[in-house]
């Protein structure tokens, strides 16, 4: 074919703007603009280099993703406003908005079982919260903790402000210390014991009737069947044990699960500090703290 009519065949082919509109239009997807969703949430953490934070809208009952993002040491988001490639108009349609905790790298193309915020769209806008059903599907408004200080794994009576239990022994019989509601998939409890400022696990959980999964620091004799550790043996460092655990503080956290990180995840539906000083075998009560999870929106936008 000669290059003259090449050239002049190829002109044929190409449409203007405006054709393209219409054939996309025809075609139901915009070619041209995507829809976005805009994020504004408050409360998230820095997750390290091994996990990701992904949004995900649910259109008639499946996850499309919203985009992946991290976030820094302040809060900040890197980035708040996400190109949703979907057909035209099907945004709109989005009933809700979940977020997820999401491997780094990942190479399963749906969410996880990680599930930390949640919302219905009414309008254009999701109000989002742990307490959605598509999330962790409780706000703790009703869980409850006791703790005791005692370190039942040692025969000593000298170091017994070294050991941190979540039972409730006001009647005088030792009881679960901790009312917690089930948890989905994709997450675990943990307490903790912050000793100098530094926390330190006392192991995860399932439920407040259980042993937690570890004993690292506790001394060579049997604990009793509930969460809680003594700080005897192999102190991380910067710290010594036996301690004292006055002036410290309690903390229940919820963990992802896996988790990314060995520190306390930002959910930390129970707390309580230590008198200083402090009364071995006394139950404290915890404290409830909201102010803990995040929250936020997400909004449709054109």
């Amino acid at each position: 074919m000669p290059l003259l009519l090449l050239a002049a065949c190829q002109k044929d082919l190409e449409t203007s703007p405006a054709q393209n509109e219409e054939i996309a239009a025809v075609a139901g997807y915009d070619k041209l603009k995507n829809d976005e969703l805009e994020l504004n949430i408050a409360g998230l953490e820095d997750l390290g280099p091994n996990a990701r934070y992904e949004g995900w809208v649910i259109i008639n009952g499946s996850p499309v993703s919203t985009g992946v993002f991290t976030v820094n040491g302040a809060g900040q988001l890197s980035q708040t406003i996400f190109e949703v490639p979907a057909p035209i108009g099907k945004l709109k349609d989005a009933a809700a908005f979940v977020l997820t905790i999401e491997p780094y790298p990942d190479a399963d193309p749906g969410p996880s079982n990680q599930h930390l915020l949640g919302g219905n769209f009414s309008s254009t806008t999701a109000t989002l919260s742990i307490a959605h059903p598509a999330a962790l599907n409780t706000g703790f408004g009703m869980a409850t903790g006791h703790f005791l200080l005692a370190t039942p794994t040692t025969a000593s009576t000298a170091d017994e402000l070294s050991g941190i239990w979540f039972i409730n022994n006001s009647s005088g019989s030792p009881a679960a210390g901790l009312h917690l509601p089930a948890l989905p998939a994709g997450w675990r409890y943990e307490g903790w014991a912050v000793i100098s400022g530094q926390p330190v696990s006392t192991g995860v959980f399932m439920n407040g009737n259980m042993a937690d999964n570890a004993a690292p620091f506790s001394g060579p004799l049997p604990g009793p069947p509930f969460p809680g550790e003594d700080f005897i043996v192999n102190a991380p460092q910067g710290l010594s044990f036996p301690t004292n655990l006055s002036g410290g503080m309690g903390v229940i956290t919820v963990e992802p699960y896996p988790d990314n990180s060995p520190g306390p995840f930002l959910l930390k539906p129970l707390v309580r500090m230590i008198p200083n000083p402090a009364a071995a075998h006394f139950t404290y009560s915890m404290n409830l703290n909201p102010g803990s999870f995040p929250t936020g929106t997400a909004v449709k936008k054109k």
